[in-house]
Formats: structure tokens, C-alpha cells, sequence
């Protein structure tokens, strides 16, 4: 297989996969990537020395280009031009080529019908944390993937994070908690801050205050072995004031709202991935 990777199309997902590679000592000059604009593939080049940035602005067939001779193909661009562009670099593609797909909601189903009989394609479902290398990326295998194919995938996405292995059926669960997710994180430093203005204190320390303790707790999660319910135990004496804030949230049953919430993701997931079939 060609150690050549293309990313078509490189916004912020793709571009922290082709980081991670970087970093984690990949040869720039086996990456080619894909934009539309001029500005923005000399922005690539710039950042990454070594790669290959090809704009459509410039050379229209730059996805066809990036496709022939790659081992791997890395699709990026937006949900509703996923099927579009397999169609356009089908009759580019080597048989053996992977083609990872990162956009949400495609389908296996919709990506092997817009690819050649045989292509072996993987479904993939990242987070926004890849970018410090610190996401959670799921792995679909496709119809005609091998276990050397995928293998070969997980060594590329563990660039940016974890990579964890899920049936499709699952990934609409899987991106309603991982996916989605760190908005929900957001959401709640948001509502700290919040509640420590209402609290009296200055906007912005308490939304320093909220940044720092989720980020932090978020670290502490990393540690090998570690119990959201243990830790969370740790820090919530008998009586005590922490304890009443938990027994409050209970009460005002903030875990079925966070279940409500992944459900409805869940379910809106599976809506857009109608739409676009």
C-alpha cells in the first residue's frame, strides 16, 4: 500500500488528523491536501512544511489528483458533499485505497454506493478535543474492509486521541456522548459561571473559576483507572456542602435531562443520515 495519505478537504478536523500524523512523526511529504481556496492551501503549506496543499480555486481536478496513488483517502468536507465527492475520485481510486470518511451522519451504505464495487471504506465519528490530541474518535468498518485495513486506520486516527471500535448501529448513540459531548461540557462551565455571577462574583473570575475546575476535573478523568462516581464520592463529604449541591441536582433530576438530551442527539443524528440518503 502507497504511505501516501490525501485529506480532501481540510477544515479543522481533518487538518488535527494531518497535525496529529505530523507529530507523531509521519513524513510530511507522504500528505496531500485539498481546499478550495489558493489562500487557504498556502496557509496549510505554511503551517505544515512539507505537505502538499492543492487548492480547487487553481487546479479544479485537485481531489482526482490527491486520490491517485494515495493509500488512504481521507473525506472532510461537509456531510452534504460526501457522496459527491466519492463520485468524483472513484475513477481515481487503487482497489486496495482506504477511504475513511470523518463527516457525520453518511452512512456506510451511501458511501460504498457512491464508491467503487469493492472500495473498503471506514465510517468514522471524531470530537472537537482531537485538535489537542485529546479526542475520542469512533471506527466503522465498512463491507469490504479487512482487519489489516482497519488496523491501518486506527494507527492513523490514534494521531489525535482514542480510538474506539463500534458498529454503525451504534454510532448515532456513540456521537449523541463523545460527539456531541464536549458541548455539553461547555454548557456546564457556562451555567457555573453563571450561577457564581448570581452568587456575587466578578463575570470574569467566576467564569475563570468554571473554565479551570471543569478543565481540571476533565484531567483528572485521564488518569489511568479513574471512576467518575469515585471521584466524584471524594470530594462530596457526609453532609456537607457538596453533597447538597449533588442531593439539589437529583432532585431537580438532572440525570434524566442529560439521558432526555442524548436521546434527542441520538434521534436528530438519525434524521439528518435519512436526509441525505
Amino acid at each position: 500500500m502507497s504511505n501516501r495519505i490525501a485529506f480532501l478537504g481540510c477544515g479543522s478536523m481533518n487538518e488535527a488528523i494531518l497535525a496529529g500524523l505530523i507529530e507523531g512523526g509521519t513524513d510530511p511529504a507522504d500528505i496531500v491536501a485539498t481546499v478550495r481556496r489558493a489562500e487557504r492551501a498556502a496557509e496549510l503549506a505554511e503551517r505544515h512544511h512539507g505537505i502538499t496543499a492543492i487548492a480547487g480555486d487553481e487546479e479544479p481536478d485537485n481531489n482526482k489528483d490527491a486520490a491517485t496513488g494515495s493509500g488512504v483517502v481521507i473525506l472532510g468536507v461537509k456531510p452534504v458533499g460526501i457522496a459527491d465527492l466519492a463520485r468524483e475520485i472513484s475513477g481515481s481510486l487503487s482497489p486496495g485505497t482506504i477511504v475513511i470518511s470523518v463527516a457525520a451522519a453518511v452512512s456506510l451504505a451511501q458511501l460504498e454506493g457512491a464508491l467503487p464495487a469493492g472500495q473498503p471504506v471506514i465510517r468514522t465519528m471524531p470530537n472537537t478535543p482531537a485538535r489537542l490530541g485529546r479526542g475520542v474518535v469512533s471506527v466503522s468498518p465498512g463491507t469490504h474492509c479487512s482487519a489489516a485495513q482497519l488496523q491501518s486506520a486506527k494507527d492513523i486516527l490514534s494521531a489525535v486521541g482514542t480510538v474506539v471500535e463500534v458498529p454503525e448501529v451504534q454510532v448515532d448513540a456513540l456521537s449523541a456522548i463523545s460527539g456531541s459531548g464536549p458541548a455539553y461540557a461547555f454548557y456546564l462551565a457556562e451555567a457555573m459561571a453563571a450561577a457564581g455571577v448570581e452568587l456575587g462574583l466578578d463575570p470574569d473570575l467566576a467564569m475563570l473559576l468554571a473554565r479551570e475546575t471543569v478543565a481540571g476535573a476533565g484531567m483528572m478523568l485521564t488518569e489511568p483507572g479513574a471512576d467518575p462516581a469515585a471521584l466524584r464520592k471524594a470530594v462530596t463529604s457526609p453532609n456537607g456542602t457538596t453533597e447538597r449541591a449533588i442531593a439539589t441536582f437529583d432532585e431537580r433530576g438532572l440525570p434524566a435531562i442529560i439521558a432526555d438530551g442524548a436521546r434527542a442527539a441520538a434521534a436528530r443524528a438519525a434524521e439528518i443520515t435519512q436526509q441525505l440518503a
